[in-house]
């Protein structure tokens, strides 16, 4: 793409590269209607940070796309805690759209991405270790013929500590 083919601005640049939900599964059929293959990735990814790039990156590896789907800000405050997202969900879309090596981005209202993923079907689907290769996506994934991939930690980094480190900083 060209200086002069970009979007004028962000907003439409990520506006482009967002699944909406409820077309989630007709951009799939598309998608496999051309013969690709898909990884799927979810999660929160607040706060984005070089442990979110490394599992972002090495997901974009295992397929020929990468969907990633972001928990909605009130899933997040069920499953997490009811002071977070600290980054509501408009803006972590496009953080994640913003990312070359991501192609789709849409987002789910349940706290469990295993319906999701039942739409989805993915070819491949990825987790930390800290989920490990029996999380609760298994099931759905190789039911239909997909598999996990585990990627592991970066050692220190995750949203929690650096809301801890932020917080020892203010007292």
């Amino acid at each position: 793409m060209s200086l002069s083919q970009k979007p004028s601005n962000i907003v439409t640049f990520c506006s482009q590269k967002t699944v909406l939900p409820h077309l989630l599964e007709e951009t799939v059929q598309t998608l496999r209607g051309q013969g690709k293959t898909i990884a799927t990735l979810n999660g929160s990814f607040d706060l984005m940070h070089a442990g979110h790039l490394e599992i972002i990156y090495e997901a974009s590896k295992q397929a020929d796309i990468l969907l990633v789907a972001l928990n909605s800000d009130a899933s997040i405050q069920q499953y997490k805690s009811p002071a977070r997202p600290i980054i509501p969900l408009e803006y972590r879309l496009r953080m994640m759209a913003a990312l070359a090596f991501v192609d789709y981005v849409t987002w789910f209202e349940e706290t469990d991405p295993r319906a999701l993923l039942e739409k989805i079907r993915p070819d491949v689907h990825v987790n930390g270790a800290e989920y490990g290769s029996n999380c609760i996506e298994a099931d759905v994934v190789k039911r239909h013929g997909g598999r996990m991939h585990i990627v592991e930690l970066v050692p220190g980094l995750s949203t929690s500590r650096i809301i801890a480190k932020i917080k020892s900083l203010c007292d």
